[in-house]
C-alpha cells in the first residue's frame, strides 16, 4: 500500500523522524507511559502526602500534593499518558477528590493486565475479568456499608473532616467540617426511604 499523495506529492502526517510502533511494542510502550504517571503521583497519595514543586516554562512555581492539579501542570504528549490525565479530570469532575487514587488504581490495572497479555491471556479475557472484578467489589461495599442517619452529626462530621483531610490541617479542618455539616443540614429536604 502506498502513502497518500496530493498532485503526486507524499502527505506527511508525522515528522520524518517519527517511528511507527505496532503490537506488543506498541501495548509496552502505552501501558509504561501511564504507569509512570501512576508513579509520579503515588507519593502524593493520602493526608500524609508529600508536596511536588511543579515549574512552568514561564518559571512559575506551583506546590501542591492534589493529582489533578500535578497531572494538569504537566505538559504531557504521550496520547497513552493523556488518557490518564482524563481519568483523573474524569474524577475531578464526577467527585472532587480521589484524583490521585483513581490514577494509581487505573496505573496499577493497566500493569496487571500488560502482565497477563505478556502470558498471552486475550485482552478481552482480562477485560472480563476486571468486570467480574468490579461486581465483585461493588457487592462487597454494599454488604459492608454502614447507613448513615441525617440527624447523626458526629457521623456527618467524621464524613466531612476526611474527606477535607488533604485539603486542610487541624483545627481548620474541623471549623470547616462544622460549617458544612450545618449548612448541609439547614438546606437538605429529608426525604423517606
Amino acid at each position: 500500500m502506498s502513502a497518500p499523495q496530493l498532485s503526486g506529492q507524499p502527505i506527511l502526517v508525522l515528522k520524518e523522524s517519527a517511528t511507527r510502533t505496532d503490537g506488543r511494542d506498541a501495548q509496552r510502550a502505552n501501558v509504561s507511559a501511564a504507569r509512570v504517571l501512576g508513579e509520579l503521583v503515588r507519593s502524593s497519595l493520602g493526608p500524609k502526602g508529600m508536596d511536588k514543586m511543579l515549574v512552568d516554562s514561564f518559571g512559575d512555581v506551583t506546590i501542591t500534593n492534589d493529582g489533578a492539579t500535578i497531572l494538569k501542570e504537566m505538559e504531557i504528549e504521550h496520547p497513552a499518558a493523556k488518557m490518564m490525565v482524563e481519568v483523573a479530570k474524569t474524577q475531578d469532575q464526577e467527585v472532587g477528590d480521589g484524583t490521585t487514587t483513581a490514577v494509581i488504581l487505573a496505573s496499577e490495572l493497566l500493569g496487571k493486565a500488560q502482565s497477563l497479555i505478556e502470558k498471552d491471556v486475550h485482552p478481552s479475557v482480562i477485560v472480563e475479568g476486571f468486570s467480574t472484578a468490579f461486581e465483585m467489589a461493588t457487592t462487597y461495599l454494599d454488604k459492608i456499608a454502614i447507613k448513615i442517619r441525617s440527624n447523626d452529626k458526629t457521623m456527618l462530621r467524621k464524613i466531612a473532616e476526611v474527606a477535607l483531610a488533604t485539603k486542610l490541617v487541624g483545627e481548620q479542618r474541623k471549623l470547616l467540617a462544622d460549617l458544612v455539616v450545618d449548612a448541609v443540614l439547614t438546606v437538605a429536604e429529608v426525604k423517606s426511604g
